[in-house]
């Protein structure tokens, strides 16, 4: 009945709108506490994610293509994001040798002592989901990673139940 008093949805058309829901409204919750969480490091989170990456690749340089295919948020304008960073002095930018039209990205000194920083708080962020038990914890991802699979393969069920439909 949570579900139901925090979105003002009397019924659900089954449980798999349902799961939707609730996946939806639990990732707007966990989304903005977040948000809050890297404000106070003058950062957003999709901001805090590119530095995350450039520090996994450090020294080596990443370019924004491959940023934006390993960002959490596929639909982020990276380019954007990359030049607020720079223009923190927290990343640095320079034309790629071998290619004009791409650009490399790496972490600057001043970006690796901020996620230094941010390292000794992330607890902060963990505890936020510490009302689940780890097995629960590990049962949720496992779900989850199950749920992502069903959505990258809707497309081809829903096309089958079309074709089926066209035939009877």
């Amino acid at each position: 009945m949570q579900l139901e008093s925090e979105t003002g949805i009397k019924t659900f058309r089954n449980d798999w709108q349902k799961a939707s829901m609730n996946i939806i409204l639990t990732y707007g919750l966990l989304y903005n506490s977040h948000e809050d969480f890297f404000r106070q490091y003058d950062l957003t989170a999709q901001q805090y994610n590119i530095m995350r990456i450039l520090r996994e690749a450090f020294p080596k340089p990443i370019s924004t293509s491959v940023l934006r295919n390993r960002m959490l948020d596929k639909m982020s304008d990276t380019s954007r994001l990359v030049s607020r960073l720079k223009s923190k002095g927290l990343v640095e930018v320079c034309r790629n040798a071998s290619d004009k039209r791409l650009v490399n990205i790496v972490l600057s000194t001043k970006g690796h002592n901020l996620l230094a920083a941010i390292d000794g708080e992330l607890y902060k962020l963990d505890n936020m989901l510490q009302g689940l038990s780890e097995e629960e914890a590990v049962q949720l991802s496992q779900l989850l990673e199950k749920a992502r699979k069903s959505l990258q393969t809707a497309d081809k069920r829903i096309k089958a139940l079309a074709e089926v439909e066209q035939t009877a």
